[in-house]
């Protein structure tokens, strides 16, 4: 099978394997990758089905198949070089270049730049080292139309190879040449079968014009909503000293993250919102999963 949908899968063949588990086809299937982390954002590994709850719109589901594997991702790369980043972007290529270091050998990924239109610098390859060296050789310049660069990366994910897919931006979150609303963004992103980890590099600028922290505040939120809404993390740096460990952090939950799988004990009904919310019941961790989809 060539794509697994971690929200619904809705059923053509009778029979479907979860992590060696053969399950029977005969409804709709909701797949949910879940990341857990502690309290120090390490990823927490070793957890069994038992610790997991699932509830779709209030109402507890059963799980009926559960995964641990550390397994191959398809990773795109939105890398921000717009102007706004010229003062950052020395610290974006050393976080790719640990996205490089501490990527899985089976690892695919693509390159996408956010300029003022966005650009394919490398289509999916597993030569993750070349797209480093293309990464190192870039310069900052032009307007930022990071929505548009995102929604394009969205879109180049469906022919991923690998069932675990995942965005990782490196940007500052700054907008202003993008055509595409986020509103546009959200749902596409709410719809798409990726976790969306952000990184947001920070300017060590201490004093700033208001204008400059209101945008500031507005591209934070808007990593911040589609990592959260996609089951994804986000975190904040400001030198190349943190990028090593984020990155690894950022990369270690996108190849072992839980995947749950359940019947809806309710009928869906195609377009309309499910929420959905996964609960742990192990202390001092965090959950990150998607909050929801739209039934296809």
């Amino acid at each position: 099978m060539s794509r697994w949908l971690p929200l619904v899968f809705c059923l053509i063949a009778p029979l479907l394997r979860v992590a060696g588990q053969t399950i029977r086809a005969d409804t709709r299937l909701v797949l949910v990758p879940v990341s857990v982390t502690d309290h120090r954002g390490a990823t927490v590994n070793g957890l069994d089905r038992a610790n997991f709850t699932v509830f779709e719109d209030k109402a507890p589901q059963a799980i009926v198949a559960f995964s641990a594997e550390d397994a191959p991702a398809s990773i795109g790369l939105i890398f921000d070089t717009s102007g706004s980043m010229r003062d950052k972007l020395n610290v974006a290529k050393a976080a790719l270049r640990a996205f490089v270091d501490n990527a899985n050998s089976a690892d695919e990924a693509f390159l996408f730049t956010v300029s003022t239109r966005p650009d394919i610098s490398s289509a999916f390859t597993s030569d993750l080292g070349s797209l480093a060296e293309s990464a190192h050789l870039l310069s900052a310049g032009g307007d930022t139309a990071l929505i548009d660069t995102i929604y394009a990366g969205l879109e180049r994910m469906r022919s991923a190879s690998n069932p675990r897919r995942a965005l990782l931006i490196l940007s500052d979150g700054m907008d202003n040449h993008s055509r595409k609303s986020k509103g546009e963004l959200m749902r596409l992103a709410m719809e798409a079968d990726v976790q969306i980890y952000a990184i947001r590099i920070d300017s060590r600028v201490r004093t700033k014009k208001a204008i400059e922290q209101q945008e500031e505040q507005r591209g934070l939120a808007l990593l911040q909503d589609l990592a959260e809404n996609t089951g994804g993390l986000h975190f904040t740096i400001s030198d190349g000293e943190d990028a090593g460990s984020v990155v690894t952090k950022a990369v270690l939950s996108m190849r072992n993250h839980y995947l749950l799988a359940y019947h809806p004990t309710r009928s869906v009904q195609p377009g309309k919102w499910r929420r959905i919310r996964v609960k742990l019941n192990v202390a001092h961790t965090n959950v990150s999963s998607r909050n929801g989809y739209y039934p296809e």
